[in-house]
């Protein structure tokens, strides 16, 4: 009978949610799974009370398992193809992956890296995001040597600094670190690309070179010369480095998806007298997931939907109020309603409206781009600079931790590949 810190109730609950599972033949949830989670195998072991095996079985596959099964949209991936949920609802597999993981820890069970003998190509993997961290793991598990090089004093990237402590607690993140540290994969850090290192120097000393620095510059628009404007990624830096911004007041989020949540719970953690998402799409095209909004609106935070955000008014450069007109959806477009204008109390605003790369870095690293502004990889992760390949937000918009973690596995092994088997076209 399993055992742990749970009582025998909740583990029995546990068992009939793996007993939910069909075992399908055809795994849609392993397919729909960026990283090829062996789904129905670890739940088969749940059901048969062999715990540590599933664990075995996911930590194998993904070291990020823990992290995933706390942050992943497993309704648009996994759960999202389970047969089950085409009539019924799908097998929970977050949280099947969440309790085998919870459990190996209470059990402090740690799992064995079989390492292969070392190599001497070099690899500089910049960026230590998922996607980063992933691609050095995969590349010094084949024996490779691997240097990670990051902007940041501390390392994690989008894990450290993007994603409150109140959705994943950092001691996880910090974890794969070690983990790879004892794997003795070098870190480097304060080195950003275009200022302190550059491409063209790194693949001298290295064989290849990865990039994972996820897209960095934010997306805003103009709402006047005003104060206390700010991108979540400074807003959400400012949190989770508890460098508090003072003064908020009442607070304006503009945008709809998971870090326009994350930024409006991270305000009222700073101290904001209100917190607001205003969005211009109705809440069934909101694209945060259904459980960041809930917990959003647990917290206190007030969504306004059909609202677009026009421009920022004040004195002084304070703001004061931002002038908004309401919207309707129409084919999946948010369309104005004419004389709907209306004035909205605000002291701050937050841009929360997505990320891109950053073009001029890159460009002038002698990137190339494809038609939707993101980096030009082929189905390898390879840019069209020679030896250097690229993964997670840098080549794919919307992307997840779980979809920048299976872009950085797919090109790591295009790397291995390439010196095994002396593929030409790097």
């Amino acid at each position: 009978m399993l055992r742990n810190n749970n009582t025998m109730e909740n583990i029995e609950k546990i068992k009939e949610k793996a007993e939910y599972c069909l075992n399908c033949k055809t795994h849609p949830c392993t397919n729909a799974c960026p990283m090829n989670t062996h789904i129905p195998e670890f739940i088969s072991k749940i059901k048969n009370d062999e715990v540590e095996e599933a664990y075995k079985i996911l930590r194998e596959n993904n070291i990020f398992s823990h992290i995933c099964s706390m942050i992943c949209p497993q309704e648009n991936q996994c759960e999202g193809s389970c047969v089950r949920g085409i009539k019924q609802t799908p097998t929970q597999i977050g949280n099947l992956e969440k309790f085998v993981n919870e459990w190996a820890e209470n059990k402090k069970i740690e799992m064995q890296i079989s390492k292969k003998d070392d190599r001497k190509e070099k690899i500089a993997v910049i960026g230590s995001g998922p996607a980063g961290l992933e691609c050095a793991y995969e590349l010094r598990k084949n024996g490779f040597q691997v240097t990670v090089f990051d902007k940041e004093k501390e390392l994690g990237g989008i894990l450290k600094y993007g994603i409150p402590d109140f959705r994943l607690e950092k001691k996880y993140v910090q974890e794969i670190i070690d983990m790879l540290k004892n794997m003795n994969v070098k870190f480097e850090t304060e080195k950003e690309l275009g200022k302190n290192i550059h491409v063209s120097d790194l693949k001298k000393e290295y064989d290849c070179v990865f990039l994972g620095i996820g897209a960095e510059t934010s997306s805003k628009y103009d709402l006047g010369d005003f104060e206390q404007i700010y991108d979540s990624d400074y807003f959400l830096k400012a949190y989770n480095r508890n460098n508090f911004i003072p003064n908020l007041g009442d607070v304006v989020i503009i945008g709809g998806g998971n870090v326009a949540m994350d930024s409006a719970r991270v305000a009222l953690k700073m101290g904001a007298k209100s917190s607001n998402i205003l969005y211009r799409r109705d809440v069934e095209h909101m694209p945060a997931r259904k459980i960041e909004l809930e917990e959003a609106i647990e917290d206190g935070v007030n969504p306004e939907f059909t609202t677009r955000v026009i421009k920022a008014e004040g004195r002084d450069k304070k703001i004061e109020y931002v002038k908004c007109i309401k919207t309707k959806v129409v084919e999946g477009k948010a369309m104005d309603i004419p004389n709907t204008e209306f004035d909205f109390k605000a002291d701050t605003v937050v841009f929360a409206i997505g990320l891109k790369p950053n073009k001029e870095v890159l460009k002038a690293e002698g990137f190339e781009y494809n038609e939707n502004g993101l980096l030009k990889i082929d189905d390898k992760g390879r840019t069209n600079v020679e030896r250097v390949y690229a993964g997670g937000d840098l080549s794919e918009s919307r992307s997840t931790v779980c979809r920048a973690l299976g872009s950085a596995r797919n090109a790591a092994e295009a790397i291995i590949e390439f010196f095994e088997k002396g593929d030409t076209n790097v």
